[in-house]
Protein backbone atom coordinates (compact mmCIF):
# COMPACT_ATOMS: atom_id res chain seq x y z
CA UNK A 1 0.00 0.00 0.00
CA UNK A 2 1.24 3.17 -0.72
CA UNK A 3 0.26 6.07 1.50
CA UNK A 4 -1.18 9.95 0.22
CA UNK A 5 2.72 11.30 0.63
CA UNK A 6 4.33 8.34 -1.05
CA UNK A 7 2.45 8.29 -3.87
CA UNK A 8 2.57 12.41 -4.67
CA UNK A 9 5.99 12.08 -4.48
CA UNK A 10 5.58 8.92 -6.83
CA UNK A 11 3.55 11.39 -9.68
CA UNK A 12 6.42 14.14 -9.20
CA UNK A 13 8.77 11.44 -10.52
CA UNK A 14 6.59 10.93 -13.13
CA UNK A 15 6.44 13.80 -14.71
CA UNK A 16 10.40 14.44 -14.14
CA UNK A 17 10.84 11.38 -15.88
CA UNK A 18 8.36 12.05 -18.87
CA UNK A 19 9.80 15.68 -18.95
CA UNK A 20 13.23 14.57 -19.29
CA UNK A 21 12.28 12.09 -21.83
CA UNK A 22 10.46 15.06 -24.03
CA UNK A 23 13.63 16.64 -24.10
CA UNK A 24 16.71 14.14 -24.99
CA UNK A 25 18.00 14.83 -28.41
CA UNK A 26 18.80 11.64 -29.34
CA UNK A 27 17.64 7.88 -28.28
CA UNK A 28 20.99 6.88 -25.90
CA UNK A 29 20.05 10.04 -24.60
CA UNK A 30 17.03 8.99 -23.68
CA UNK A 31 18.64 5.92 -22.62
CA UNK A 32 20.71 7.67 -20.29
CA UNK A 33 17.47 10.53 -19.04
CA UNK A 34 15.65 7.21 -18.57
CA UNK A 35 17.93 4.92 -16.37
CA UNK A 36 18.52 8.13 -13.58
CA UNK A 37 15.41 9.37 -13.65
CA UNK A 38 14.26 5.75 -13.06
CA UNK A 39 16.62 5.40 -10.06
CA UNK A 40 15.86 8.39 -8.35
CA UNK A 41 11.72 7.34 -8.59
CA UNK A 42 12.15 4.21 -7.35
CA UNK A 43 14.94 5.36 -4.53
CA UNK A 44 17.18 2.86 -6.15
CA UNK A 45 21.22 2.99 -5.62
CA UNK A 46 21.75 1.79 -9.19
CA UNK A 47 19.44 1.92 -12.03
CA UNK A 48 20.66 0.42 -15.45
CA UNK A 49 19.05 -0.39 -19.12
CA UNK A 50 19.71 -2.88 -21.32
CA UNK A 51 19.05 -3.94 -24.60
CA UNK A 52 18.21 -7.29 -26.17
CA UNK A 53 20.10 -8.33 -29.02
CA UNK A 54 17.97 -11.22 -30.39
CA UNK A 55 20.62 -12.22 -33.24
CA UNK A 56 23.37 -12.39 -30.46
CA UNK A 57 20.57 -13.86 -27.12
CA UNK A 58 22.55 -11.17 -25.35
CA UNK A 59 21.62 -8.29 -23.27
CA UNK A 60 23.53 -5.23 -23.91
CA UNK A 61 24.38 -2.87 -21.18
CA UNK A 62 23.87 0.40 -22.88
CA UNK A 63 23.99 2.49 -19.64
CA UNK A 64 24.34 2.37 -15.66
CA UNK A 65 23.76 5.05 -13.60
CA UNK A 66 24.31 5.60 -9.59
CA UNK A 67 26.57 4.01 -7.31
CA UNK A 68 28.82 1.36 -9.82
CA UNK A 69 30.72 -1.67 -8.54
CA UNK A 70 33.91 -2.30 -9.04
CA UNK A 71 34.18 -2.97 -13.25
CA UNK A 72 31.06 -1.43 -13.87
CA UNK A 73 31.10 1.91 -16.45
CA UNK A 74 28.64 4.61 -16.77
CA UNK A 75 28.39 4.06 -20.65
CA UNK A 76 30.50 0.60 -21.15
CA UNK A 77 31.92 -0.13 -24.26
CA UNK A 78 31.13 -3.90 -23.93
CA UNK A 79 28.92 -4.88 -21.25
CA UNK A 80 26.90 -8.48 -22.13
CA UNK A 81 25.64 -10.77 -20.78
CA UNK A 82 23.97 -14.13 -21.79
CA UNK A 83 20.03 -14.11 -22.02
CA UNK A 84 20.52 -18.05 -21.08
CA UNK A 85 21.97 -16.80 -17.38
CA UNK A 86 18.49 -14.68 -17.35
CA UNK A 87 16.54 -16.93 -19.02
CA UNK A 88 12.81 -15.24 -16.97
CA UNK A 89 13.41 -12.58 -19.69
CA UNK A 90 13.01 -14.29 -22.69
CA UNK A 91 10.52 -16.68 -21.10
CA UNK A 92 8.28 -14.63 -19.62
CA UNK A 93 8.15 -12.05 -22.63
CA UNK A 94 7.53 -14.81 -25.03
CA UNK A 95 5.05 -17.18 -22.52
CA UNK A 96 3.17 -14.55 -20.54
CA UNK A 97 2.98 -12.14 -23.53
CA UNK A 98 1.75 -14.64 -25.60
CA UNK A 99 -0.92 -15.76 -23.08
CA UNK A 100 -2.73 -12.43 -23.37
CA UNK A 101 -1.00 -11.53 -20.21
CA UNK A 102 0.44 -7.66 -20.16
CA UNK A 103 4.22 -7.15 -19.46
CA UNK A 104 4.86 -6.15 -15.68
CA UNK A 105 8.16 -5.37 -13.05
CA UNK A 106 9.19 -8.40 -10.96
CA UNK A 107 11.05 -8.27 -7.56
CA UNK A 108 14.18 -10.24 -7.26
CA UNK A 109 16.49 -10.53 -3.76
CA UNK A 110 19.94 -11.25 -2.84
CA UNK A 111 19.07 -14.22 -0.85
CA UNK A 112 16.92 -16.02 -3.87
CA UNK A 113 13.59 -15.14 -2.74
CA UNK A 114 12.21 -12.83 -5.21
CA UNK A 115 9.16 -13.11 -7.21
CA UNK A 116 10.42 -13.05 -10.97
CA UNK A 117 8.19 -15.24 -13.57
CA UNK A 118 8.54 -18.68 -12.63
CA UNK A 119 10.69 -17.93 -9.63
CA UNK A 120 13.59 -16.55 -7.89
CA UNK A 121 16.35 -16.11 -10.47
CA UNK A 122 19.55 -17.69 -9.39
CA UNK A 123 21.75 -15.57 -11.99
CA UNK A 124 20.43 -12.15 -10.59
CA UNK A 125 20.58 -13.06 -7.08
CA UNK A 126 24.16 -14.59 -7.41
CA UNK A 127 24.82 -11.10 -9.42
CA UNK A 128 23.44 -9.04 -6.66
CA UNK A 129 25.28 -10.51 -4.01
CA UNK A 130 28.50 -10.21 -6.13
CA UNK A 131 28.04 -6.52 -6.12
CA UNK A 132 26.76 -5.82 -2.81
CA UNK A 133 23.45 -4.99 -3.57
CA UNK A 134 20.42 -6.36 -1.73
CA UNK A 135 17.23 -6.24 -3.92
CA UNK A 136 16.21 -5.28 -7.80
CA UNK A 137 13.83 -4.56 -9.77
CA UNK A 138 13.33 -5.58 -13.36
CA UNK A 139 10.83 -4.43 -15.66
CA UNK A 140 10.85 -5.20 -19.39
CA UNK A 141 10.57 -2.23 -21.95
CA UNK A 142 8.40 -2.86 -24.97
CA UNK A 143 9.07 -0.96 -28.11
CA UNK A 144 6.40 -1.14 -31.20
CA UNK A 145 5.39 -4.45 -29.76
CA UNK A 146 8.06 -5.81 -29.12
CA UNK A 147 10.83 -7.02 -26.39
CA UNK A 148 13.38 -4.69 -26.69
CA UNK A 149 14.95 -4.71 -23.45
CA UNK A 150 15.10 -4.34 -20.05
CA UNK A 151 15.11 -1.36 -17.39
CA UNK A 152 16.80 -2.87 -14.09
CA UNK A 153 16.58 -1.08 -10.58
CA UNK A 154 18.81 -2.05 -7.25
CA UNK A 155 18.91 -0.90 -3.66
CA UNK A 156 21.83 -1.65 -1.73
CA UNK A 157 21.28 -3.85 1.20
CA UNK A 158 20.90 -0.79 3.93
CA UNK A 159 17.73 0.18 2.31
CA UNK A 160 14.27 -1.76 2.43
CA UNK A 161 13.66 -4.25 -0.35
CA UNK A 162 12.09 -3.96 -2.96
CA UNK A 163 7.95 -4.79 -2.64
CA UNK A 164 5.00 -5.66 -4.96
CA UNK A 165 4.05 -2.22 -5.04
CA UNK A 166 7.68 -1.30 -6.34
CA UNK A 167 7.29 -3.58 -8.99
CA UNK A 168 3.87 -2.14 -10.13
CA UNK A 169 5.92 1.21 -10.01
CA UNK A 170 8.57 0.35 -12.01
CA UNK A 171 6.31 -1.27 -14.52
CA UNK A 172 4.70 2.47 -15.83
CA UNK A 173 8.17 3.80 -15.32
CA UNK A 174 9.33 1.23 -17.83
CA UNK A 175 6.48 2.08 -20.53
CA UNK A 176 7.18 5.65 -19.85
CA UNK A 177 11.13 5.12 -20.70
CA UNK A 178 10.12 2.61 -23.75
CA UNK A 179 7.78 5.20 -25.45
CA UNK A 180 10.69 8.10 -24.77
CA UNK A 181 13.01 6.13 -26.44
CA UNK A 182 10.73 5.04 -29.28
CA UNK A 183 10.03 8.52 -29.52
CA UNK A 184 13.60 9.76 -29.92
CA UNK A 185 13.94 6.67 -32.49
CA UNK A 186 11.51 7.76 -34.78
CA UNK A 187 12.70 11.52 -34.56
CA UNK A 188 16.31 10.33 -35.33
CA UNK A 189 14.60 8.44 -38.21
CA UNK A 190 12.94 11.35 -39.88
CA UNK A 191 16.51 13.15 -39.36
CA UNK A 192 18.70 11.00 -41.15
CA UNK A 193 15.72 10.63 -43.50
CA UNK A 194 16.15 14.55 -44.04
CA UNK A 195 19.93 14.37 -44.26
CA UNK A 196 20.25 11.20 -46.50
CA UNK A 197 20.33 10.68 -49.99
CA UNK A 198 18.04 7.48 -50.44
CA UNK A 199 19.62 5.99 -53.18
CA UNK A 200 23.67 5.50 -52.12
CA UNK A 201 22.83 6.25 -48.54
CA UNK A 202 25.18 9.22 -48.27
CA UNK A 203 24.79 12.62 -47.32
CA UNK A 204 22.55 15.44 -49.38
CA UNK A 205 22.54 18.38 -50.60
CA UNK A 206 20.99 19.52 -46.94
CA UNK A 207 23.35 18.00 -45.10
CA UNK A 208 26.25 19.50 -46.93
CA UNK A 209 24.94 22.88 -46.53
CA UNK A 210 24.82 22.34 -42.84
CA UNK A 211 27.92 21.15 -42.28
CA UNK A 212 29.70 23.28 -44.51
CA UNK A 213 27.94 26.61 -42.88
CA UNK A 214 29.08 25.00 -39.22
CA UNK A 215 32.75 24.35 -40.38
CA UNK A 216 32.72 28.24 -41.94
CA UNK A 217 32.04 29.42 -38.63
CA UNK A 218 35.21 27.50 -37.24
CA UNK A 219 37.21 28.64 -40.08
CA UNK A 220 36.43 32.21 -39.68
CA UNK A 221 36.45 32.05 -35.65
CA UNK A 222 40.09 30.40 -35.80
CA UNK A 223 41.23 29.63 -38.75
CA UNK A 224 40.02 26.09 -39.04
CA UNK A 225 40.86 24.41 -42.86
CA UNK A 226 38.14 23.84 -44.70
CA UNK A 227 37.91 21.81 -47.82
CA UNK A 228 35.82 20.96 -50.60
CA UNK A 229 36.06 18.30 -52.97
CA UNK A 230 33.55 18.22 -55.87
CA UNK A 231 33.06 15.53 -58.33
CA UNK A 232 31.38 14.70 -61.54
CA UNK A 233 31.06 11.23 -62.73
CA UNK A 234 31.90 11.02 -66.79
CA UNK A 235 30.07 9.12 -69.09
CA UNK A 236 26.65 8.37 -66.74
CA UNK A 237 23.90 9.87 -69.37
CA UNK A 238 25.89 6.85 -71.72
CA UNK A 239 25.35 4.26 -69.57
CA UNK A 240 21.46 5.12 -69.13
CA UNK A 241 20.93 5.27 -72.72
CA UNK A 242 23.16 2.23 -73.73
CA UNK A 243 22.17 0.26 -70.56
CA UNK A 244 19.33 1.52 -68.50
CA UNK A 245 19.20 3.11 -65.22
CA UNK A 246 19.50 0.01 -63.42
CA UNK A 247 22.73 -0.16 -64.44
CA UNK A 248 23.78 3.90 -64.39
CA UNK A 249 22.12 3.64 -60.57
CA UNK A 250 24.28 1.06 -60.08
CA UNK A 251 26.91 3.21 -60.78
CA UNK A 252 26.06 5.85 -58.86
CA UNK A 253 26.14 3.38 -55.41
CA UNK A 254 29.68 1.92 -56.85
CA UNK A 255 30.51 5.37 -56.89
CA UNK A 256 29.22 6.49 -53.66
CA UNK A 257 31.35 3.46 -52.11
CA UNK A 258 34.22 4.58 -53.33
CA UNK A 259 33.52 8.31 -52.10
CA UNK A 260 32.80 6.94 -48.63
CA UNK A 261 35.95 4.93 -48.51
CA UNK A 262 38.06 7.92 -49.75
CA UNK A 263 36.78 9.91 -47.29
CA UNK A 264 37.66 7.87 -44.52
CA UNK A 265 40.94 8.98 -44.68
CA UNK A 266 39.74 12.39 -43.75
CA UNK A 267 38.40 11.75 -40.15
CA UNK A 268 35.22 13.61 -39.75
CA UNK A 269 34.79 14.26 -42.95
CA UNK A 270 31.48 13.68 -44.97
CA UNK A 271 30.48 12.38 -47.95
CA UNK A 272 27.75 13.37 -49.76
CA UNK A 273 25.21 13.16 -53.54
CA UNK A 274 24.77 16.36 -54.28
CA UNK A 275 22.18 15.55 -56.75
CA UNK A 276 22.61 13.28 -60.44
CA UNK A 277 25.68 12.61 -60.94
CA UNK A 278 27.48 15.03 -58.60
CA UNK A 279 29.36 13.77 -55.03
CA UNK A 280 30.98 15.82 -52.77
CA UNK A 281 33.26 15.68 -49.66
CA UNK A 282 33.66 17.78 -47.12
CA UNK A 283 36.65 17.82 -44.58
CA UNK A 284 37.62 19.99 -41.80
CA UNK A 285 40.87 20.11 -39.83
CA UNK A 286 42.26 18.50 -42.50
CA UNK A 287 45.71 19.48 -44.49
CA UNK A 288 44.53 20.91 -48.18
CA UNK A 289 47.81 17.97 -49.36
CA UNK A 290 46.09 15.13 -47.31
CA UNK A 291 42.26 16.81 -49.05
CA UNK A 292 43.86 16.10 -52.22
CA UNK A 293 45.88 12.96 -51.48
CA UNK A 294 42.11 11.42 -50.86
CA UNK A 295 40.73 13.23 -54.32
CA UNK A 296 43.24 11.97 -56.05
CA UNK A 297 43.03 8.11 -54.84
CA UNK A 298 39.23 8.39 -55.61
CA UNK A 299 40.02 9.00 -59.31
CA UNK A 300 42.21 6.01 -59.56
CA UNK A 301 39.82 4.25 -58.01
CA UNK A 302 36.75 5.60 -60.15
CA UNK A 303 38.68 4.99 -63.31
CA UNK A 304 38.96 1.25 -62.31
CA UNK A 305 35.17 0.76 -62.07
CA UNK A 306 34.11 -1.72 -65.34
CA UNK A 307 31.07 0.66 -65.79
CA UNK A 308 31.30 4.68 -66.47
CA UNK A 309 34.51 6.74 -67.91
CA UNK A 310 36.12 7.86 -64.60
CA UNK A 311 35.50 11.24 -62.80
CA UNK A 312 35.88 14.42 -62.87
CA UNK A 313 37.51 15.99 -59.87
CA UNK A 314 38.14 19.67 -58.05
CA UNK A 315 39.31 21.12 -54.90
CA UNK A 316 38.78 23.73 -53.52
CA UNK A 317 40.39 24.51 -49.77
CA UNK A 318 41.00 27.22 -47.19
CA UNK A 319 44.76 25.88 -46.48
CA UNK A 320 45.26 26.66 -50.23
CA UNK A 321 46.02 30.06 -51.96
CA UNK A 322 42.24 31.37 -53.01
CA UNK A 323 41.23 33.86 -51.18
CA UNK A 324 39.37 34.78 -48.19
CA UNK A 325 36.07 32.47 -48.43
CA UNK A 326 33.38 34.09 -46.29
CA UNK A 327 30.54 31.64 -47.47
CA UNK A 328 29.53 28.21 -49.04
CA UNK A 329 28.96 29.74 -52.03
CA UNK A 330 32.31 30.79 -52.42
CA UNK A 331 34.12 27.48 -51.91
CA UNK A 332 31.31 25.62 -54.17
CA UNK A 333 32.00 28.13 -56.81
CA UNK A 334 35.50 27.41 -56.45
CA UNK A 335 35.39 23.75 -56.42
CA UNK A 336 32.55 23.41 -59.29
CA UNK A 337 35.38 25.95 -61.53
CA UNK A 338 37.95 23.21 -60.59
CA UNK A 339 35.58 20.76 -61.79
CA UNK A 340 34.54 22.18 -64.62
CA UNK A 341 38.17 22.37 -65.72
CA UNK A 342 39.29 19.16 -64.84
CA UNK A 343 36.55 17.79 -67.58
CA UNK A 344 37.59 19.91 -70.11
CA UNK A 345 41.14 18.75 -69.41
CA UNK A 346 40.33 15.33 -69.14
CA UNK A 347 42.34 14.81 -65.90
CA UNK A 348 42.66 11.47 -64.56
CA UNK A 349 43.71 13.62 -61.79
CA UNK A 350 42.03 16.16 -59.19
CA UNK A 351 42.01 19.97 -60.20
CA UNK A 352 43.25 22.21 -57.37
CA UNK A 353 41.93 25.51 -57.08
CA UNK A 354 44.65 28.04 -56.46
CA UNK A 355 47.86 25.98 -56.89
CA UNK A 356 48.69 27.16 -60.58
CA UNK A 357 50.42 30.44 -59.76
CA UNK A 358 48.99 34.14 -59.11
CA UNK A 359 46.95 33.67 -61.96
CA UNK A 360 45.16 30.38 -61.40
CA UNK A 361 42.96 29.92 -63.91
CA UNK A 362 39.96 28.50 -61.99
CA UNK A 363 40.50 31.22 -59.01
CA UNK A 364 40.12 33.76 -62.18
CA UNK A 365 37.13 32.31 -63.59
CA UNK A 366 35.00 32.70 -60.22
CA UNK A 367 36.42 36.10 -59.66
CA UNK A 368 35.18 37.44 -63.28
CA UNK A 369 31.72 39.06 -63.27
CA UNK A 370 29.13 36.91 -64.63
CA UNK A 371 28.30 37.75 -68.12
CA UNK A 372 24.54 39.68 -68.26
CA UNK A 373 22.33 37.68 -70.30
CA UNK A 374 21.52 39.13 -73.69
CA UNK A 375 18.45 41.82 -73.72
CA UNK A 376 16.08 42.42 -75.86
CA UNK A 377 16.27 45.26 -78.13
CA UNK A 378 12.78 46.34 -79.10
CA UNK A 379 11.91 49.00 -81.77
CA UNK A 380 8.99 51.43 -80.94
CA UNK A 381 7.77 53.15 -84.18
CA UNK A 382 5.87 56.70 -83.52
CA UNK A 383 2.62 56.72 -84.08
Amino acid sequence: MVDEGSADQRLRAVVALAQALATSPSPHAAVRAGARRARLAMDGSFAAISQWERETGRLRVLVNDGELAPGEEAEPADESYSVHDFPEIAEFLHGTWARGGEPYAWVESADAAGSSPGGPSWGRATALRRRGRGSCVVAPLVLHGKAWGELYVARDPRQPAFGRADADFATVLAALVAAGIAQTERLAEVRRLAFTDPLTGLGNRRAVDVRLDEALERHRADGTVVSLVVCDINGLKRVNDLLGHAVGDRLLERFGSLLSLSGARLPGSLAARLGGDEFCIVAVGQGADDVVAAADELCVRAAELDIGEGVACGVASTGDPIGPVRSARRLFRLADAASYRAKALRADHPVVAGREGPDDPVVRLTESPPTPPPTERRTFRRP
